[in-house]
This record gives structure tokens, C-alpha cells and sequence, in this order.
């Protein structure tokens, strides 16, 4: 056999068992890093909304008139019930739990939520919510306050 035949060859396998040795490194790194992570007590996470702004656009902001305040709550909307129009000083994240709630934004128009969806309100530009259909809507509602800072401020 000629020499550049055997170099040939025995670079080839070179390559293929430094391939599977690549494989096996990083399946054996992925089962070590799951295992760890449930050794260690991590649940699966499903992240629902990731973002720095409000569903108009606006920046959140945070308060700054005293120490942190969050206020988690289950808000309930009854069929037909609108509220007044209003702004929400601090951020509220919201989820919507059950049913579908309509939300008035003015002049930036009109925006259905549904089971399942997660959003920053407003903050700025006044709106109100409806429950315009047959069930009740359910919301959680978390507001990220200050001390000093109303979560909701009614318009005039």
C-alpha cells in the first residue's frame, strides 16, 4: 500500500473518532448539566412575556416615591361591566386567568386579551377595560409600586 494511501486513511479515522468523541462530550455534558439541574431542585420554566415596554409602546418606568411595594391580585370582571378610564402610575404585569377582556386605549385603538395572554399595561395613556362577552373574566394582576404610589389613577 502506498504511503500517502496509509496517512490517508488513518486520517480519516482520526477524524471520524475525534467526531464521535465531540458527540459523546456534549451528550454526556447535557445529561450531566439535566441531572444537576434536577438534583438541585429546578422546575421547567415557561417563560410568558419578556419585555421593557407596555403594550402601547411606553417604557416602563418605575416608581421611585419610597421603598418597593408589589401587590398581586385576582381582579374580576363581570360580564358587560366596563371600567372608568384610568392610568396605572406603577407597572402592572397582568395574565389573564379566564375569559377574554377587551381594552380601550383611545386613539391607539382597541386590544383583546385572551386565556393565556401575559402583558404590561399602560402606564400613561388612559384606557379601560371590558368584559364584553357572557362569562366572567379573570385576571391576575401584579403591580410593581413604591410606597407613596397609587396603582391605579382614575381620569377626570
Amino acid at each position: 500500500m502506498h504511503i500517502n494511501t496509509v496517512a490517508g486513511l488513518c486520517g480519516k479515522k482520526a477524524r471520524h473518532l475525534t467526531q464521535r468523541l465531540t458527540v459523546g462530550t456534549l451528550l454526556l455534558a447535557s445529561l450531566t448539566t439535566a441531572a444537576l439541574a434536577r438534583d438541585q431542585g429546578y422546575y421547567p420554566v415557561q417563560e410568558l412575556l419578556v419585555t421593557g415596554k407596555t403594550v402601547v409602546g411606553e417604557n416602563i418606568e418605575y416608581p421611585t416615591t419610597g421603598a418597593p411595594n408589589i401587590s398581586v391580585a385576582v381582579v374580576t370582571v363581570a360580564p358587560g361591566t366596563p371600567a372608568a378610564f384610568h392610568r396605572h402610575p406603577v407597572p402592572l404585569v397582568a395574565y389573564i386567568l379566564e375569559g377574554e377582556l377587551t381594552v380601550d386605549y383611545g386613539e391607539q385603538g382597541v386590544k383583546i386579551f385572551r386565556q393565556g395572554d401575559a402583558l404590561v399595561e399602560a402606564m400613561n395613556l388612559p384606557h379601560r377595560g371590558m368584559n364584553l362577552g357572557s362569562g366572567i373574566v379573570k385576571l391576575l394582576a401584579v403591580y410593581v409600586g413604591a410606597e407613596g404610589s397609587a396603582n391605579v389613577a382614575l381620569e377626570k
